[in-house]
């Protein structure tokens, strides 16, 4: 599976952003995908999350109200729209395809990763 994610730049505090992540090699489908960021200095975070079916989505605590993921199994993408964008929402944003679990917190439990894209929010 090979996944690239788009969108990143630079947004002042209150703006938004919408990330993407294109993929490919594999039946998108079927893959459960989430959405991970790495601050400097920091470790990597979980953000958010969508099973296969689109049925379900997860949100960390600091996103939730804010961030939207959603997903075009047609198109093969998935998208993070946010909003109200912060200061610490800063960092490289990630997105992931898991094949065999649901909707996962753990970036132990994905199993391929795209380069990331960076995020800068300015005051």
């Amino acid at each position: 599976v090979h996944l690239v994610e788009s969108g990143g730049g630079l947004v002042q505090a209150g703006g938004s952003l919408t990330l993407s992540c294109a993929t490919s090699g594999r039946t998108f489908s079927r893959l459960s995908m989430g959405w991970f960021r790495q601050a400097p200095g920091k470790e990597q975070e979980f953000v958010a999350a969508i099973t296969w079916s689109s049925g379900s989505t997860y949100y960390a605590d600091s996103v939730k109200g804010r961030f939207t993921i959603s997903r075009d199994n047609d198109k093969n993408t998935m998208s993070l729209q946010m909003k109200s964008l912060r200061n610490d929402d800063t960092a490289v944003y990630y997105c992931a395809a898991s094949e065999w679990t649901y909707g996962s917190s753990r970036s132990a439990d994905y199993d391929y990763w795209g380069p990331g894209t960076q995020v800068t929010v300015s005051s």
